[in-house]
C-alpha cells in the first residue's frame, strides 16, 4: 500500500451509563483500511446492541467486497425494533480507502466528517441519493501525505449543552479548534485524545451523551522486524539473520539466545547494558546495526501490557521510560506501521527450568498477544516461524 492509514478512536460514555452507545470498528490489511463509526439510538445497553450491529455488518460486508445499497438494506432489516419509540436505528459513518489511496465516504444522520489537507479544513464534494427510504451522504477523493480524516459521533458537537455552553459546540468550533493543533505533526492517538479531552472538559466530566472521536492519519509506511527465539533447525540460524538484516526498517532482536545467534553470524559483540530503570525489566543490551536488543519474554509481556494500556489511555507518558519494555512498546507503536515477526520455534533449555516463573514457558503465547495488540492498533503484522 502506498500509504498507511494512521488510526486511533476513543470514547467518552454517557454519564451513568457503563456501556457506549457508538461503536468503533476498523480493518487494515495491506491491500486497504475500512473504518466503521455507529451511533445507536439512545444510550446504554440498547443504543450499544444497536451500534454494534451496524458496525459489524458494515464491516464484514464492505470487506466482501459487498454494494453500500446492500449494506443499508441489510442494516434496516436486521437491527431490532426499539419497543419505546418503535424504531430500529443507527446512524454510521464509514470511510473505505484501497491501495492507490482513493477514499470513499458514506455518511448516515452523523456529523459531517472533518478532512484536513496541510493542516486546513477541505470542503468535501457529496452526492446525497436515498437508499429504502434513507437518506446516505457520498463523497470519493484521492488521499495526499499527511491528509487526515476526523469523524465523530453527534456527543462531540453537543458538548457542554446546558453546562458550559447554551448551544453546545458546534461543527465550526470543532473544526476551528482541529486547524489549531496543527495535525499535520500529530499522530491520529493524540488528535483523537486531545478532541476527546476538551468535549470531557465541556462536559465537566460528566458526558450528557456517549462522546466518540476516531481519526485517520495519512503516512507513509515504516517498516520493522522482531527477531526472537532460536530456530528448530540450527542450520536456519543464518537464514533467520539473513532475513533481518536484508529487511528494511527498525531491526529488533528479543531474547538472549536470540541475540547470542545475532552477534555468532553477524561476528559482533553483543554488550548488556548495567543500568537497571524498572526492577521488573531486564537490561537491554546493544549490538552493531541492530537498533533496538532486549531481554524476552519478560520484555515483551511488558510491552505487550503498555501497548494494551495505550488502546485506552489518552495520555501516553508512560511508553516515555527508558526501561527495554518501554523502549520496544514506544518504538512498535510510533516508529513501525508494518512489523515482521521471525519466530524460533525451538525450546530454550533455560526455560524448563522448574526454578523459572511460568511466565517463560509461553514465548509463543507472548508473540502471539504481542501480534493481537498491535493489529488491534491497526499495524500490519506477518509472522514467518523458523
Amino acid at each position: 500500500m502506498k500509504f498507511f492509514m494512521d488510526f486511533a478512536a476513543g470514547s467518552l460514555n454517557k454519564y451513568g451509563e457503563e456501556l457506549c452507545g457508538d461503536k468503533v470498528e476498523f480493518i487494515s490489511e495491506a491491500d486497504g483500511f475500512i473504518a466503521v463509526l455507529s451511533d445507536g439510538l439512545g444510550s446504554g445497553v440498547k443504543a450499544n446492541i444497536l451500534a454494534t450491529l451496524t458496525s459489524k455488518i458494515a464491516i464484514t460486508m464492505l470487506k466482501e467486497g459487498l454494494p453500500i445499497e446492500d449494506v443499508v438494506d441489510t442494516i434496516i432489516h436486521t437491527l431490532p425494533i426499539c419497543s419505546v419509540r418503535k424504531l430500529a436505528y443507527s446512524t454510521f459513518t464509514i470511510i473505505k480507502v484501497n491501495q492507490e489511496g482513493m477514499v470513499y465516504i458514506v455518511e448516515f444522520d452523523n456529523p459531517s466528517i472533518f478532512f484536513m489537507r496541510e493542516g486546513k479544513i477541505q470542503s468535501l464534494e457529496k452526492e446525497t441519493r436515498e437508499i429504502n427510504g434513507r437518506i446516505i451522504h457520498e463523497s470519493h477523493f484521492k488521499l495526499q501525505q499527511k491528509d487526515t480524516l476526523v469523524f465523530v459521533s453527534d456527543g462531540v458537537i453537543h458538548a457542554g449543552v446546558g453546562m458550559v455552553l447554551n448551544l453546545g459546540w458546534s461543527w465550526k468550533e470543532v473544526a476551528q479548534y482541529l486547524q489549531s493543533l496543527g495535525v499535520e505533526d500529530l499522530p491520529a492517538k493524540k488528535i483523537t485524545s486531545l478532541l476527546l479531552g476538551v468535549c470531557e472538559d465541556l462536559y465537566i466530566e460528566k458526558p450528557g451523551d456517549d462522546t466518540t472521536v476516531a481519526t485517520i492519519k495519512v503516512t507513509e509506511p515504516k517498516l520493522a522486524t522482531l527477531f526472537s527465539g532460536p530456530p528448530c533447525d540450527k542450520n536456519q540460524d543464518s537464514i533467520v539473520v539473513e532475513e533481518l538484516m536484508q529487511t528494511k526498517g527498525k531491526k529488533i532482536v528479543c531474547g538472549g539466545t536470540a541475540a547470542n545467534i545475532v552477534s555468532r553470524e553477524l561476528g559482533r559483540e553483543v554488550t548488556t547494558s548495567f543500568n537497571i530503570i524498572d526492577p521488573r525489566i531486564p537490561p537491554i543490551g546493544h549490538i552493531k546495526g541492530i537498533d533496538l536488543v532486549t531481554e524476552g519474554v519478560l520484555t515483551i509481556q511488558g510491552a505487550v501490557e503498555k501497548l494494551e494500556q495505550v488502546k485506552v489511555s489518552k495520555d501516553l507518558d508512560f511508553l516515555y521510560q527508558e526501561d527495554g519494555a518501554s523502549l520496544l512498546a514506544r518504538m512498535l507503536f510510533e516508529e513501525c506501521t508494518h512489523l515482521k515477526i521471525l519466530i524460533g520455534r525451538a525450546i530454550n533449555p533455560a526455560h524448563q527450568n522448574p526454578d523459572f516463573p511460568n511466565a517463560l514457558s509461553i514465548k509463543l503465547n507472548i508473540l502471539h498477544r504481542l501480534e493481537e495488540v498491535l493489529t488491534s492498533l491497526g499495524k500490519i503484522v506477518s509472522v514467518v516461524y523458523y
